[in-house]
């Protein structure tokens, strides 16, 4: 008999009806035994999820804005009445609602606050099921440079296994100073990663409101296939670079134990989903790439220098001068006489771009350097790539013929992925070109 770890994201969460769905999916399953839930997502479009409206109440609260926070956690209490409302049992939500705000309005921090999304919802759900709410301060446990501490699986293997069945909110623990810290948005899929591996689950599935992984973005190409299958390295790559259903460091936590991931739909529960595995087990002859994903917003910074690859410590000084402005860089590419850096223009604003370039050309002397701004990346992504004779062909092919320029290009050593830079603006064009090629 297996153990299987459900998650259920914000749109899973969204509504009391839907957490009445959510409880019959786990119901269906003897196996489904813990599970893990984000909080309220949005209902319809305009909406606003209950994480936006906590962080708006902890800004309210920081800026001493008394009028602004009642008024935004008066949503947030409407919000949850009403879940509880539709629901149609007395949960208790109206009390946890008041402690809530005490705590808040007590200092109790922005993380706490933007946490109690969760810890509200994961009540509801215990209570909607049944079964025993397990708060993930007893066993998440965070390091003081805020990496999750490696304890945090053997506290829950112990915690966990005094209950055969459990709740537990998603997106947080606790924090080396003994308050509550939350992970980066969307790391609820961390939390269901982390309970799988601390009860060393057969199966993690995270629903949400997809059936699975597509091979690129449907809102792109229309009646794109979907994929039954990937690896988490593939999963990674494509996530990465756009691609949001799974948070992309989900996937750590049950790597090592070698737990598979399967995405399900929570409103076609009958669909099978996408599996997520450790090892390529597909015919790479049938499946040269797994999918494709693009992401807008890059600048490429050029140097050119001859005798570059002569000059100990070149890329040491110039990566020397992004780091000391807390600049990451995305991809490398690099000649004998030539490196570019791609960076994410959010680290470029406000004259930052200029600033680093003076300082590369005081660095490094180079006979040129320029910056090309706002590309795209595009990346296509499958096992398959390297055991199939003329896979780039067909791509720069498909592309030529698209009419679509190729600023950069970039394949990993691993020869899974290969990343091309195109304009902003043939970002959509690149993908359907290279989709059809592949897929149609």
């Amino acid at each position: 008999m297996g153990l299987k770890v459900c998650k259920f994201g914000g749109t899973s969460m969204a509504d009391g009806n839907i957490i009445l769905t959510d409880a019959k999916i786990v119901q269906a399953d003897t196996e489904r035994r813990y599970v893990v839930v984000s909080a309220p997502g949005k209902r319809f479009g305009g909406d606003i999820k209950v994480t936006d409206l906590l962080y708006r109440c902890s800004g309210a609260f920081e800026t001493g804005d008394r009028k602004q926070f009642d008024e935004v956690f008066a949503k947030v209490r409407a919000r949850f009445l009403n879940i509880e409302k539709e629901i149609g049992k007395d949960l208790g939500v109206s009390a946890a609602l008041d402690d809530v705000e005490t705590q808040i309005l007590s200092g109790a921090g922005r993380d706490y606050c933007a946490s109690r999304g969760e810890f509200l919802a994961a009540r509801i759900m215990a209570a909607v099921l049944d079964i025993p709410f397990v708060d993930a301060t007893e066993f998440i446990r965070f390091k003081a440079d805020g990496t999750l501490d490696e304890e945090t699986f053997v506290l829950g293997g112990k915690l966990l296994s005094k209950y055969y069945r459990a709740v537990i909110p998603g997106f947080y623990g606790l924090g080396a100073d003994g308050k509550v810290k939350t992970f980066s948005r969307g790391g609820g899929d961390i939390s269901g990663s982390i309970v799988a591996r601390s009860v060393m689950a057969s199966l993690y599935e995270n629903w949400t409101d997809v059936s699975g992984f597509y091979a690129c973005d449907p809102r792109i190409v229309n009646g794109c296939k979907s994929i039954p299958e990937l690896t988490y390295q593939e999963l990674r790559e494509l996530s990465y670079m756009g691609a949001n259903v799974l948070h992309s460091e989900s996937i750590f936590p049950v790597r090592s134990a070698g737990i598979p991931i399967r995405i399900c739909n929570t409103f076609r529960p009958e669909d099978a989903g996408t599996y997520i595995v450790k090892s390529f087990t597909r015919d790479s002859q049938e499946c040269v790439v797994t999918g494709i994903a693009g992401k807008k917003g890059f600048t490429a910074i050029t140097l050119e220098k001859s005798m570059m690859n002569t000059e100990v410590g070149f890329v040491e000084k110039v990566l020397g001068v992004i780091g000391k402005h807390g600049i990451s860089f995305e991809h490398l590419p690099s000649g004998i006489d030539t490196m570019s850096l791609v960076i994410d223009n959010e680290y470029l604003k406000d004259g930052v771009l200029q600033t680093i370039m003076e300082e590369m050309r005081i660095a490094v002397r180079p006979d040129k350097i320029y910056a090309h701004e706002n590309i795209a990346l595009v990346a296509t992504v499958g096992h398959g790539m390297a055991k199939n004779v003329g896979t780039s062909a067909r791509l720069f092919t498909a592309l030529s013929a698209a009419g679509i320029n190729v600023n950069m290009i970039d394949q990993g050593s691993s020869e899974l992925n290969i990343i091309v830079g195109v304009e902003n603006e043939d970002c959509a064009a690149c993908i359907n070109a290279i989709y059809n090629e592949f897929f149609a």
